[in-house]
């Protein structure tokens, strides 16, 4: 695959987390309950998933048992992210919201590429970068805050 077609990938990915945000929250509103929107919303996401692992086929259980526990931490993450935005979104706003997570990953992003963390292609944070990160989010900010 092309650089182009990652980049196409992760900007539709980057569209669908504010509509997550907006989906869940709205559920969760709904059901007067945010952790019962975020385990319909895990359920639906393992069946999805589960739907993509059987139809490009896989490593065997055995071979993902024997993976390194520690990397399983993504799913306890992810259920931070779901849980968190379900709960605050009705409350703070889906773009607040959204706003400090787009802010956390840009930080985060930076240490892992800067450090390696994780098997990460290591890319410095030199000045410039630093700089395009403080860009993107006073740009994000603007769209937020300056009303």
């Amino acid at each position: 695959m092309s650089n182009a077609s990652y980049a196409l990938i992760m900007l539709v990915a980057g569209i669908c987390v504010p509509l997550l945000a907006a989906l869940n929250a709205a559920l969760g509103k709904t059901l007067g309950a945010p952790a019962a929107a975020s385990v319909l919303l895990f359920v639906v996401a393992l069946l999805s998933a589960l739907i993509v692992y059987l139809a490009t086929g896989g490593p065997g259980v055995a071979e993902i048992l024997a993976t390194p526990k520690h990397l399983w931490l993504g799913g306890v993450l992810i259920a931070v992210y779901v849980l968190s935005i379900t709960y605050v979104a009705p409350h703070f706003g889906v773009g607040n919201a959204v706003f400090f997570v787009l802010l956390g990953q840009m930080i985060s992003s930076a240490a892992i590429d800067h450090f390696g963390l994780f098997g990460a292609q290591v890319s410095t944070l030199n000045a410039m970068r630093a700089a395009g990160i403080a860009v993107m989010a006073s740009g994000v900010a603007l769209t937020q805050f300056a009303r």
